[in-house]
């Protein structure tokens, strides 16, 4: 059986603690039924703190991690089934909470019928780790205390995206990643196929060069070339990013990094060839500095017949 939850580790352990706090949950609502007690697991923090004290509101949320809102609707509850009762303190704006003579016999009955044997059953499933167990909870209670989640997760997560060279085998990306791309809008013309399916031939031993976006957790998700094409001109092309990674932003972490790469090669110009019809690639194209030419479109526009649109980085 797959475990989804289980299978991603400590990713998930939030849903993996709350599924078994459910579970575990229910089977004590049965234990605490079979003893006839009209109470329910969720309640029983709450008499276990008030058990031989007085508290505020306030107090009771804190002792059992609850948010007083909580707290408050769940001792009207307590309160109507006769277990809690409510004494006005001498500040007036407080009231102080504490167990009624049918509220301590219930956890008598408690100590007595539901905490031994669930003491026994938790210490056998954990081995008779139960110790090591509790600990380590506590040191994430302790943690969170200290720094959130949240504030954890900004401080470690890692790069999401990052830039790989060419390698041969990454070739198959290359040409799956821009095949995807140009049969669903065009049809693949023998220039494209010269160039897919040569990649390291007909780019990189010509003096260009093909980088590749890599996702975390997904792999390669879109490829960049730029192709030689003068004794400093160079043409991007055959940009492409797959239609399942796209809203990650990666085709323009992969533009920025090959525009980069052109300032280091010294590309001069640094063009490109496209068609209207890929109005998100060109509206990218001139967020990063790419401008309509037509003197790009007379020199290098008869390459491919779908080209209508040549642009030149103005960086």
């Amino acid at each position: 059986m797959i475990d989804a939850i289980a299978d991603k580790g400590g990713i998930l352990l939030g849903s993996r603690l709350k599924r078994l706090a459910e579970r575990l949950q229910g089977d004590a609502a049965q234990i605490i039924q079979a003893t006839g007690l009209s109470v329910q697991p969720a309640q029983i923090p709450l008499l276990t703190a008030l058990d031989g004290r007085e508290l505020t509101v306030g107090q009771l949320a804190e002792a059992v991690g609850s948010s007083q809102p909580g707290v408050t609707r769940a001792i009207g509850q307590l309160a109507a089934l006769g277990l809690v009762q409510a004494v006005q303190g001498s500040d007036l704006r407080q009231r102080h909470l504490s167990l009624t003579p049918e509220g301590r016999a219930v956890m008598a009955r408690v100590k007595m019928h539901v905490w031994p044997g669930v003491g026994l059953a938790v210490d056998e499933m954990s081995g008779g780790e139960t110790g090591r167990l509790l600990e380590l909870v506590g040191r994430i209670e302790t943690a969170l205390d200290q720094s959130s989640m949240v504030e954890r997760y900004e401080r470690l997560k890692p790069e999401v995206l990052r830039i790989r060279e060419f390698s041969d085998d990454l070739a198959r990306d290359f040409h799956d990643i821009n095949a995807e791309w140009i049969e669903a809008m065009f049809t693949l013309e023998p220039t494209d196929r010269e160039v897919l399916e040569n990649p390291r031939a007909r780019i990189v031993e010509q003096g260009g060069t093909i980088l590749f976006v890599e996702a975390q957790g997904i792999g390669i998700v879109g490829t960049c070339a730029l192709q030689k094409t003068g004794d400093r001109a160079f043409e991007l092309t055959k940009m492409g990013v797959r239609a399942s990674a796209r809203g990650l932003k990666a085709g323009e972490f992969l533009l920025s990094a090959m525009i980069a790469r052109a300032r280091e090669m010294g590309a001069e110009p640094l063009y490109l060839l496209t068609n209207k019809r890929c109005e998100a690639a060109i509206h990218l194209y001139e967020k990063l500095g790419f401008r309509h030419d037509a003197g790009i479109m007379a020199r290098y526009g008869a390459r491919y017949e779908r080209c209508d649109v040549a642009m030149l980085h103005m960086g």
